[in-house]
């Protein structure tokens, strides 16, 4: 990879098992890359599914400019359907003469809900109609690679099945409430029959956010005659990835607190003491801490892990929401297989490498540590990660 920017950048490999040495992480697993410098990264990637990759350095200015892009690790079994498709999702902050706006960090976004765009675009361009033929099935790939938008996605008249999540597959199952949610870094496949009719349109809407639905773009369908006359009968799950399975019987047990950010008042929340006078989050301050201690901009070298777990055990993983804002956590290094949620159990066997928490919720998740080094966790709305949510853990 050579850096053509004027700035440092690395690459993170977002959501891939890999050697700790190519994770990406400046200061961490590797020395920043120089403008005009390059870096190899080598690896095999364990697992197939759809992955992405963007920068580790000035995250919150890079990735808000555009750098990022999917990763795709084909199946040796490919799922059977007409079309493969990959939705990249991104919004932009854009001023009035649609250029990308300046302000970037700024306190506000840092201590609320992170710079929230008001352009959305699929792979980098205006949303289009997209077409689609009656009875045709789809493997539809959607990647959230926004720096803070959550969305929720509603295919009017459709039922897609979800048949992996980051990734990794689960057991096919429609969402609840038939919405697609996906945070910051999320990535969701799904397979959707087209059971439409000819000629019709069909809206997809995102209404994630009270009072702001708006149809992100509509399914628009072909005046040909129906590929098939039913659905095609073939299974929908995919071939499991070669993640080794937490023994739940002898875990090494951790607990993260997720602190901070701006309640009502303008007071920050849980963490006393820790900002001074100053506005959370100003000039790059900590606005969030994990487990009281906050760890700002993209890290740096020498930062202490919050917990230090043997190779080849089960980490038993317990993140507590104490904020009032919505955190999708992301672990590198390893996919996380979900418990429970709030004490109720988690179904369809998902793995997952970046999991939202609503506010005051707490999820239960367990991983084998089969792979050493130091690795970064932290919430991947950007600001948030910025002004101080983000910690790390050692394997040994």
């Amino acid at each position: 990879m050579e850096n053509g920017l004027g700035e440092d950048t690395t690459v993170h490999w977002h959501g891939i098992r890999l050697p700790n040495a190519m994770d990406g992480v400046p200061g961490l697993t590797q020395p920043p890359i120089k403008p005009g410098e390059s870096f190899v990264y080598e690896f095999t990637p364990p697992d197939a599914g759809t992955f992405w990759y963007h920068p580790h350095a000035d995250s919150l200015v890079q990735m808000g400019r555009g750098l990022a892009g999917a990763l795709i690790v084909e199946e040796t079994e490919p799922l059977a359907a007409d079309r493969d498709v990959l939705w990249v999702l991104q919004d932009w902050r854009l001023s009035g003469d649609k250029q990308i706006a300046a302000g970037f960090g700024s306190a506000m976004d840092a201590a609320m809900s992170g710079r929230v765009g008001n352009a959305v675009t699929i792979n980098g361009t205006a949303p289009a109609n997209q077409p689609v033929r009656a009875g045709e099935r789809v493997r539809l790939r959607l990647a959230n690679a926004s720096l803070a938008r959550i969305v929720a996605l509603r295919f009017e008249g459709h039922r897609p099945v979800i048949v992996a999540i980051d990734g990794q597959p689960c057991d096919p199952h429609e969402p609840e409430d038939g919405r697609l949610v996906l945070a910051p870094a999320m990535r969701t496949d799904v397979v959707i029959d087209m059971q439409g009719d000819p000629g019709s349109r069909h809206d997809v809407i995102d209404d994630f956010y009270d009072g702001l639905a708006y149809p992100l773009t509509t399914l628009a369908y072909d005046t040909a005659p129906p590929l098939r006359e039913h659905p095609l009968d073939a299974p929908l799950a995919l071939r499991r990835n070669p993640l080794p399975e937490p023994d739940l019987t002898r875990t090494n047990r951790q607990q993260i607190l997720l602190q901070g950010g701006m309640m009502g008042g303008g007071k920050l929340a849980g963490v006393g003491g820790m900002m001074g006078m100053s506005m959370p989050g100003m000039n790059g301050g900590a606005a969030w801490a994990v487990n009281g201690i906050s760890i700002t901009g993209d890290g740096h070298a020498g930062m202490a892990p919050q917990f230090t777990i043997e190779r080849g055990a089960t980490c038993h993983l317990i993140v507590r929401n104490e904020t009032a804002w919505w955190h999708p956590m992301h672990v590198h290094g390893f996919s996380l297989l979900v418990l429970s949620r709030n004490g109720a159990p988690v179904p369809h066997r998902q793995w997952q490498d970046t999991v939202l928490l609503a506010p005051k919720d707490t999820v239960e998740c367990a991983f084998v540590a089969d792979n050493p080094g130091d690795w970064m966790l932290h919430c991947h709305v950007a600001d948030h990660q910025m002004a101080g949510l983000m910690t790390l853990f050692r394997v040994t």
